[in-house]
């Protein structure tokens, strides 16, 4: 794709990556046929090749974001499909990235929706502040219709009816491995997983003491940014990730790290990108060292091999979450893994399509989210399921609010499988 930028603009570092991005395009239209918003909607500018021209356009001319621009960047569920299907290796997030950080600079979008955006990015990163919410939100359930904004309703609807207690696992603090350490770990214990399940993180730090890794929960250690940074809401998710580069980079030059364990592939894809993220920034060095240790939970489990299992005798049907299909390219890990612990794994049928959850978008779009998690849920219980595996807390809120068929973590599984407790969604 041909670009005019001015030499002027392109001395903006986001502004020449996205020059990069734009001029890989070749118009081909590939991206058109995996992309979930294009499918449901079937208008070219709710494709990936449709927003590229929008950004295009808005950052060449260097105007403020329009309506239309807006509207339909907002639709985009930053899954990444695209990205997987494209032969050129346009690297859509980053581009779309950066747009929506000059949508936050220049537009100004009406005052609910102002509202709700600046409530989601105050509340969603901090756990004590998410809890109190969502206890509200279970008290104001009841009330939902007298809501005026469809928004409104979906945030009721989406709060689950029971939340478990805090859990003292998430403190900073240090795990021993059992046996002798083959491995010290540095575990992401999230934000909103940490109010919504706590299981997950639970079941990781017995998986990984149980094969030999010193995990250690990091004093510092927050939110990764991904919510915010999705948003456009630069500063905010810079302050979050930032934290966690420091905090970790001085568990690296202290008692030295061996990985950064992401058990929320959501958060995966922002912690792998740290370093282009803070590639001009004065923490570019650990930024990048930061990046380069982070791994999702299934990367780490094949290299330390768990041991493989007897066949169980239950059917798990694999929801690949798109931060991890797309966004990290990790496909066949979590499969292959659940199969030696034991495991029958089936896939739905259109298996890259979002479920539709995508972080706030179920929250901010219920509309198109609800459309994409009734066929998501559609293809998983065509498969015939006992259980559904994926690799992220949003997923699993997601196609949990839509199937009656039990939704785990791929971890809870793996832990189960080599000694660890039964899964809470199963023993109920």
């Amino acid at each position: 794709m041909q670009t005019n930028f001015t030499a002027d603009q392109l001395r903006d570092p986001d502004t020449a990556r996205s020059n990069e991005v734009l001029r890989a395009c070749v118009h081909c239209g590939f991206c058109t046929a995996t992309c979930p918003t294009y499918q449901v909607l079937g208008d070219e500018l709710d494709s990936p090749r449709g927003r590229i021209y929008l950004i295009k356009d808005m950052l060449e001319t260097g105007r403020p974001a329009d309506e239309k621009t807006v509207k339909h960047i907002d639709r985009c569920l930053s899954c990444l499909a695209c990205m997987t299907t494209c032969p050129s290796g346009v690297h859509y997030m980053h581009l779309v990235d950066h747009a929506r950080a000059y949508i936050e600079e220049t537009y100004k979008r009406p005052w609910m929706e102002r509202l709700l955006r600046g409530i989601l990015a105050q509340v969603l990163p901090y756990p004590g502040r998410f809890r109190l919410a969502l206890r509200g939100a279970q008290i104001a359930r009841p009330f939902k219709a007298l809501m005026p904004d469809v928004r409104l309703r979906a945030m009721l609807e989406m709060a689950p009816r029971t939340l478990p207690a805090p859990n003292p696992n998430d403190a900073p603090q240090v795990f021993p491995a059992q046996g002798a350490r083959r491995m010290r770990v540095a575990l992401l214990t999230g934000c909103a997983q940490r109010v919504l399940n706590t299981d997950i993180n639970d079941a990781t730090i017995r998986l990984l003491t149980r094969l030999g890794c010193e995990v250690v929960v990091a004093r510092g250690v927050g939110c990764c940014g991904a919510l915010t940074h999705h948003m456009g809401k630069v500063a905010s998710s810079h302050a979050l990730a930032g934290a966690n580069i420091r905090a970790w980079a001085a568990e690296r030059k202290g008692e030295g790290l061996d990985a950064v364990v992401i058990n929320t592939s959501g958060c995966g894809t922002t912690v792998k990108d740290y370093g282009h993220i803070f590639r001009n920034d004065a923490l570019a060095e650990d930024a990048a060292m930061v990046s380069g240790l982070a791994c999702d939970i299934s990367e780490l489990l094949q290299r330390l091999e768990i041991p493989e299992g007897p066949a169980r005798g239950m059917r798990v049907g694999y929801h690949a979450a798109c931060s991890l299909q797309h966004g990290q390219q990790i496909k066949s890990a979590p499969k292959a893994l659940l199969k030696r612990a034991g495991f029958e794994v089936v896939e739905p049928a259109e298996s890259h399509l979002c479920c539709g959850s995508a972080g706030t978008y179920n929250l901010m779009q219920p509309e198109i989210s609800a459309q994409l998690k009734d066929r998501k849920v559609r293809t998983l219980e065509a498969k015939k399921p006992d259980v559904i595996a994926t690799g992220n807390i949003g997923c699993m809120m997601q196609i949990g609010s839509g199937t009656g068929v039990p939704v785990v973590h791929t971890v809870e599984l793996l832990d189960w499988a080599t000694g660890g407790p039964k899964p809470r969604a199963l023993a109920a």
